[in-house]
């Protein structure tokens, strides 16, 4: 799917389900991904979101089971509730410095992640934002992080090294349970 210049907003379900899509171009005139706009697109190998999109919506991306690759751009604040869920073949994940919100379930049973980095301007880590994402071994918590949700970090099995700021308010239940 080539998107064209003159789309601003990719609504919600636009392309949900449709399981043969391979590759997307969104183009830097989209500031919006709606709600379930990839969801299930088991094809999608990679997405490259501009620098144009503010907010990644509530299960824009998830199910897409072939997904490997990501690229969020800068200016990305909200990445909503379970924003890249069940995105099994994702191996690594740059959360820019644009991004305060990491919303529940966002990056929850991925479990090929190996490698995460959130940006410096993160405040909340949702409930259960990277639970079950077995291959993730390390993790930095920038000095901008507040809170951590519940199981945030839930049954990581190879997580073998957590840097945790000072900043740090909270540490929800279960957040680091059965690493």
């Amino acid at each position: 799917v080539n998107i064209p210049d003159s789309v601003t907003t990719i609504g919600d379900w636009a392309f949900a389900w449709c399981i043969s899509l391979t590759s997307v171009n969104i183009p830097e005139s989209v500031k919006t991904i709606g709600d379930s706009a990839f969801e299930r697109c088991t094809s999608l190998t990679s997405v490259n979101i501009p620098n144009s999109v503010k907010t990644i919506g509530f299960s824009a991306f998830s199910d897409c089971y072939s997904l490997t690759s990501v690229n969020i751009g800068n200016s990305v604040t909200t990445i909503e509730n379970s924003a890249f869920a069940d995105c099994t073949s994702l191996t690594s994940v740059n959360i820019p410095d644009s991004v305060t919100t990491i919303g529940n379930n966002a990056f929850t049973y991925c479990t090929s992640l190996t490698s995460v980095t959130i940006g410096n301007s993160v405040t909340t880590i949702g409930n259960s934002a990277f639970n079950n994402c077995d291959s993730l071994t390390s993790v930095n918590i920038p000095d901008s992080v507040t809170t951590i949700g519940n199981y945030a970090f839930y049954d990581c099995d190879s997580l073998t090294s957590v840097n945790i700021s000072d900043s740090v308010t909270t540490i929800g239940e279960g957040a680091f349970e059965d690493c």
